[in-house]
């Protein structure tokens, strides 16, 4: 299938699944969360995703979370599904199953724990491509998977008519660049410090944890990039830069968003799924250390953030495993 022009958006939040605190799924705090940000200025979702804890959902809850996606979002925003599978034939029936769901992309990460090479990594991103009409974002981040999607790869990859961009999240500027010469791939920032920089040589957009939190800031800095804007773009990023080192930095993004996005008062639970766990005595008030630094960002005000240590601790052992069949 044939796409033009860009069919994800541009400011993409990777979204928290949030969840009650016995660890189920919270599908009325889904629905608000992703109105909240989309309504913020968010264009496009990930669900399913790293963020989303995609490790530990069932495959009956990812499909469900595409559906309430495409639900709250009436086209206001896409809804990409992330996560995947590091098996290919299990890749493919869950990908197969989102687009009837109603996705509007897919983002397929590389396989994870099996270390494949190079090989197996094309042959698995073209078979997972070949097996469905939505348009593809390459996931590339080997500090989760223990592999890269080398340069050469990705040539090869680009030549695929489905897979349309990638989010990289190595932080590895020149080859960021080398791609961008030699394909026509959307490139999207997966690394939340390194948003401006993507974007000013080149990048479409991002893929971002902290956009759960302030999902405006980053419109401003996309919309400021896309009209030359660099000052507005860098005031922007700025302001930001302690709410990224608070989300980002202390403990597994999902974890700290939740909690952050709770002591808002935006989630009613800042549950995660072990072996996630919330944080630690010294990493909360690490983090609450940090965003007592944030001001004058948009969406994110802390003058009423009611952070709960107690609700937070630990993890929840859903009633029903994140299964691969």
């Amino acid at each position: 299938m044939t796409h033009t022009g860009n069919p994800f958006g541009q400011v993409l939040v990777a979204l928290v699944t949030p969840m009650t605190a016995d660890g189920e799924v919270d599908w009325p705090a889904v629905e608000k969360h992703i109105d909240d940000v989309i309504t913020a200025g968010a264009d496009g979702i990930v669900v399913t995703g790293t963020t989303g804890e995609t490790s530990t959902l069932t495959d009956a809850e990812k499909l469900k979370l595409v559906e309430v996606g495409k639900s709250v979002s009436s086209g206001r925003a896409k809804i990409i599904t992330g996560g995947g599978s590091n098996e290919t034939a299990h890749a493919i029936e869950l990908y197969r199953a989102s687009e009837k769901a109603g996705a509007d992309g897919i983002m397929i990460v590389t396989p994870y724990y099996n270390k494949p090479t190079q090989a197996g990594i094309l042959t698995h991103f073209r078979l997972v491509a070949d097996a469905t009409d939505l348009p593809v974002i390459l996931y590339d981040i080997p500090g989760r998977t223990g592999v890269p999607i080398k340069y050469e790869t990705i040539l090869r990859l680009a030549k695929h008519p489905n897979i349309l961009a990638i989010k990289d999240a190595k932080g590895d500027f020149s080859e960021v660049s080398r791609v961008l010469n030699q394909t026509d791939l959307l490139y999207f920032s997966g690394d939340d410090a390194n948003v401006l920089p993507h974007l000013a040589i080149g990048a479409t957009g991002l893929i971002g944890v902290t956009a759960n939190i302030a999902p405006a800031p980053y419109r401003t800095i996309v919309d400021a990039v896309n009209s030359g804007d660099l000052a507005t773009a860098t005031a922007a990023h700025r302001k930001l830069e302690p709410l990224v080192r608070a989300v980002m930095t202390h403990v597994p993004g999902t974890v700290s968003a939740k909690y952050i996005l709770h002591g808002l008062g935006r989630i009613s639970s800042p549950r995660v799924r072990l072996p996630l766990v919330g944080p630690e005595e010294w990493e909360a008030a690490v983090i609450e250390d940090e965003l007592a630094l944030v001001t004058e960002v948009e969406g994110a005000d802390f003058s009423n953030f009611r952070p709960d240590r107690n609700a937070a601790a630990g993890g929840a052992l859903p009633k029903v495993h994140g299964t691969t069949r």
